[in-house]
C-alpha cells in the first residue's frame, strides 16, 4: 500500500538532497561502518553557501534511516552506513535492490534478488541448490556484509530478510574492497537498530508445502533515547520442486546500537543461520524433457547442513573538526556440508540406464576481519577536499576434505533408489589459512560544483599456506597494489556523466600469479526534479589477464601458465523510477560482446564466454489501485541464448519468464499478498554436462503480514 506521508516526507527529503548534492563514492568508503555526521548538520545553518555546494564525501545529515527502506529508487549508495553517498555522483554502474523492492517481489534468495539487475545473470545451474549463483558482466562477482569481505564465507545462500537492501557495484574494484573478482561486487547490508518504535510480524504459505514464519521488531531502550535495539528472525519449512526435498531454515539477528551524543556512535549485532535441506536434484537425462518434480539422485544421500554465526561491532568518532575515525570488527564461524548423487548422461547412451557418480564436501571456516580509517574533509575557496587513509586485516582458515566416486546406475524408466555408497572416496583434503595486511588512500577533489577528481591506490600483502590429505605443507606470498581514477562532470544539477578506469586483483592461489582485471568506462546518469527516478547508462571495457590457463610445454609436461586473457565489451540501461503515487517501475538492458582473446587451446580463441548471453532485459511494475486498498505487479525477464561451455558446443534457448504480485489490505496495517513466480510455468534447460538442469518452475506464495 502507498503511505501518503512517507511519501510526502521522502519527496521533501529528496529536495532537500537534490539542493546539498551530497557525495560522491569515494574509494574506501565502501568499506566503512554506519555514521552519522551531526557536526555539518550544525554548520549548515551558519553556511547557507555550504550547504548548497558539491561535497566529496557523504554530507547528507538529514537523510532518515528508512527514506530507501519506503521507496523502490535508491538515490543513496549506503554501503552499510546510515548516511548515503549520492548515486548520481557515484563514477560507477550501481544498482541498489531495496527493502520495498525485494518485499514487492517475494525474493527468498539472492539469486531472485538480483535478476531484475542489468549486467546480472542468475541461476544458471538450476536444481544445484548449494549456492546463489550469478555472474557480472560475464565474470564471477565478490559478495561483501556492510562493505566487508565475506571470504571464506562466501558460498553460503544468503537470507534476504536479514537484509534492507543489496548494492550491485558491477565490474572490477579492489582499490575499493582489496582482493576481489573482476565482475563486480554484491554488497548486503544489514538491518540495523532505528532508534524509534517498529515491528513486522508474517506469515506465509505456498507451493512445495512451503511454510513460513517471521519477525522484525525494535524500539529504543532507555529513556533518553540513546540505546535502541533490534530483532530479526525467520524460519521455514518447506520442500523443493523434486521429489525427496527439502529447504529448511531458520536465521536468528541481535543488534543493539548506543549514541551517547551527536558525535559518537557505536553498534553490534550478532546473527546466526542455520539450514537443512537437499542440495541437489541429480539433473536430468539428455535425451529429453522430464518433469521438474523426478528425482535421480538419491534420497538417503541428498544432504547440506549449514550452520553460521556472526558478530560484529562498529564504532564512529566525529571530532567535529572535519576529522572522523571509523573502524569495523567481524567474526564469523562456519560449518557447510553437503553430500549428493546425480546423473553421468551421455549422448550416446543406448537404453534407460543411466550412470551415477556421488559428490560432497565437508569445511569448517572461520574468519576474522576489521579495519580503521581516518577521514578528513576540508573547504578551499571553490574546491572541496576529502582525504581518506586506512588499514585492513583479515585472517581466515579453511578445513575442508571432498569426496567423488561411482556410484550404483539407475534405470530412469523405473527408478529404483539403492541407499547411500558404501564407502566414500576422498580425493583431496585441504587446511589452509589466509591473511591479508592492506593499506589504501583515497582523494577526492570537487571543483566549482562541477568537477569531481577520484583518485585511490590499494596494497594487499597476502599470505597463503595449504597443508595437504599427506600432511605436505606449501605456502606463497604475495603483495598487490590496485589503482582507481575517475572524473566525474556535473552538467546541471539533475544530470552527472563519467569516465573511470579501476583495477582488480582476484583472491590468489599458491604457486600461481593473482589473476588482474582492468575496466574502463563512461557513463551518465539522470535525476529529474519533481520525480524519484534514476536513470542510468553505462557502456565498458572489461578485461581479465594473466588468467591462469594449462600450458604444454616443449618436454611434453603439462604446466599451469598465466597466459590467458578474456574480456568483454558492453552495454547496461537501468531505469527505477516512482512514475506517481501509485505507479513504480524498474527496468534494465544488457548487452554483453564476450571473447576469449588469449587461449592455451587455439581452437577457443575467438569463443564467447560459457553463460554470457548477449542481450538480456527485464521489467518489473507495481500499481496501487486508487479505489480500494489493492496493488497488483507484474514483471518480464529476457534472457538471451548463450553457450553452456567455453568450447561453444552447446547453446541454450532465449527465454522470456514472467512474475506477477497482488496486495490486498485486509484490515489497517495487515495485508495479505500473494506472488507467482514463472507465472506460465516456462521450462529450458539453463545448464548442461553429464545432466541437464532446468530453471525453476512455477511457485506460488500467499503472506499475511501486520505492521505496527
Amino acid at each position: 500500500m502507498i503511505d501518503s506521508k512517507n511519501s510526502a516526507r521522502r519527496n521533501a527529503n529528496r529536495l532537500r538532497w537534490q539542493r546539498t548534492t551530497n557525495a560522491l563514492l569515494c574509494g574506501t568508503t565502501l568499506v566503512t561502518l554506519p555514521m552519522i555526521v551531526h557536526a555539518q548538520e550544525a554548520n549548515s545553518g551558519n553556511d547557507e553557501e555550504g550547504a548548497y555546494r558539491l561535497s566529496p564525501i557523504i554530507v547528507n545529515a538529514q537523510s532518515y534511516a528508512d527514506d530507501d527502506a519506503n521507496s523502490t529508487v535508491a538515490q543513496e549508495l549506503w554501503v552499510g552506513g546510515k548516511v548515503g553517498t549520492s548515486i548520481l555522483d557515484t563514477p560507477a554502474s550501481v544498482s541498489v535492490i531495496t527493502e520495498k523492492e525485494i518485499e514487492q517481489r517475494n525474493a527468498s534468495t539472492t539469486e531472485e534478488v538480483l535478476q531484475y539487475t542489468p549486467g546480472v545473470i542468475t541461476d544458471y545451474y538450476g536444481t544445484d541448490d548449494r549456492n546463489d549463483y550469478f555472474k557480472i558482466r560475464g565474470f564471477q562477482a565478490t559478495t561483501y556484509r556492510d562493505g566487508l569481505t565475506l571470504g571464506s564465507m562466501r558460498g553460503v545462500r544468503e537470507e534476504p530478510f536479514a537484509y534492507e537492501r543489496v548494492e550491485v557495484l558491477r565490474g572490477a574494484n579492489s582499490t575499493l574492497f582489496g582482493p576481489a573478482d573482476p565482475g563486480g561486487s554484491v554488497n548486503f547490508v544489514s538491518k540495523r537498530p532505528k532508534f524509534e518504535r517498529f515491528g513486522e510480524g508474517y506469515l506465509s504459505y505456498g507451493s512445495f508445502d512451503h511454510k513460513e514464519a517471521g519477525v522484525d521488531v525494535g524500539d529504543t531502550l532507555n529513556a533518553d533515547g540513546t540505546v535502541a535495539y533490534r530483532f530479526t528472525g525467520t524460519i521455514r519449512d518447506s520442500d523443493r520442486e523434486y521429489d525427496h526435498s527439502k529447504d529448511n531454515n531458520g536465521f536468528l539477528m541481535g543488534g543493539l546500537a548506543w549514541e551517547p551524543t551527536e558525535y559518537t556512535s557505536a553498534s553490534v549485532i550478532f546473527d546466526y543461520l542455520k539450514r537443512d535441506d537437499t542440495p541437489n536434484s541429480g539433473g536430468y537425462p539428455l535425451d529429453q524433457e522430464y518433469d521438474r518434480d523426478n528425482f535421480f539422485g538419491e534420497p538417503g544421500f541428498n544432504y547440506h547442513d549449514v550452520e553460521r554465526s556472526s558478530i560484529t561491532g562498529q564504532l564512529t568518532h566525529d571530532f567535529n573538526n572535519g576529522l572522523t575515525l571509523r573502524g569495523n570488527l567481524r567474526y564469523s564461524d562456519l560449518k557447510d556440508d553437503f553430500g549428493y548423487v546425480y546423473l553421468t548422461d551421455s549422448a550416446s547412451r543406448a537404453g534407460t540406464v543411466v550412470d551415477r557418480d556421488y559428490f560432497g564436501s565437508n569445511s569448517e571456516a572461520q574468519e576474522l576481519i576489521g579495519n580503521a580509517i581516518l577521514q578528513y574533509d576540508a573547504r578551499f575557496d571553490r574546491i572541496d577536499s576529502s582525504t581518506l587513509v586506512g588499514v585492513e586485516y583479515r585472517d581466515a582458515s579453511t578445513d575442508d576434505s571432498s569426496f567423488y566416486g561411482d556410484t550404483s546406475p539407475i534405470d530412469i524408466a523405473n527408478p529404483v533408489y539403492s541407499g547411500a555408497p558404501s564407502s566414500l572416496n576422498v580425493y583431496t583434503s585441504n587446511d589452509q589459512d589466509y591473511t591479508t595486511k592492506s593499506v589504501f588512500v583515497t582523494q577526492n577533489l570537487s571543483f566549482y560544483d562541477r568537477f569531481i577528481v577520484t583518485a585511490g591506490v590499494r596494497n594487499d600483502s597476502l599470505d597463503v599456506s595449504s597443508t595437504n590429505m599427506a600432511g605436505v605443507t606449501d605456502s606463497d606470498d604475495f603483495s598487490e597494489t590496485s589503482y582507481r581514477g575517475a572524473l566525474t562532470y556535473r552538467i546541471t544539477d539533475e544530470i552527472s556523466t563519467y569516465i573511470s578506469q579501476v583495477e582488480s586483483v582476484a583472491p590468489p592461489s599458491i604457486g600461481v600469479k593473482p589473476e588482474r582485471g582492468e575496466q574502463y568506462e563512461i557513463g551518465v546518469k539522470y535525476a529529474p526534479f519533481g520525480m524519484n527516478a534514476l536513470f542510468s547508462a553505462a557502456v565498458y571495457d572489461l578485461s581479465k589477464k594473466d588468467v591462469t590457463i594449462a600450458v604444454v610445454q616443449d618436454n611434453g609436461v603439462i604446466e599451469r601458465e598465466t597466459i590467458g586473457e578474456s574480456r568483454v565489451r558492453g552495454l547496461d540501461l537501468e531505469v527505477k523510477a516512482e512514475l506517481t503515487d501509485n505507479l513504480s517501475v524498474t527496468g534494465g538492458y544488457s548487452y554483453m560482446d564476450s571473447e576469449v582473446v588469449r587461449d592455451d587451446n587455439a581452437a577457443r580463441e575467438g569463443n564467447e564466454f560459457a553463460v554470457a548471453p548477449t542481450h538480456t532485459a527485464s521489467v518489473w511494475g507495481y500499481y496501487s489501485l486508487t479505489d480500494i486498498p489493492m496493488s497488483v505487479g507484474l514483471g518480464a525477464r529476457y534472457t538471451d541464448s548463450y553457450y553452456y561451455d567455453a568450447a561453444n558446443t552447446s547453446e541454450s534457448d532465449s527465454a522470456t519468464l514472467f512474475d506477477a504480485a497482488l496486495s490486498y489490505q485486509v484490515v489497517e496495517n495487515t495485508d495479505l499478498t500473494v506472488n507467482v513466480s514463472n507465472v506460465f510455468d516456462e521450462q529450458h534447460v539453463v545448464g548442461t554436462g553429464t545432466a541437464n538442469y532446468y530453471n525453476p518452475g512455477r511457485a506460488v506464495t500467499a503472506k499475511v503480514s501486520y505492521q505496527w
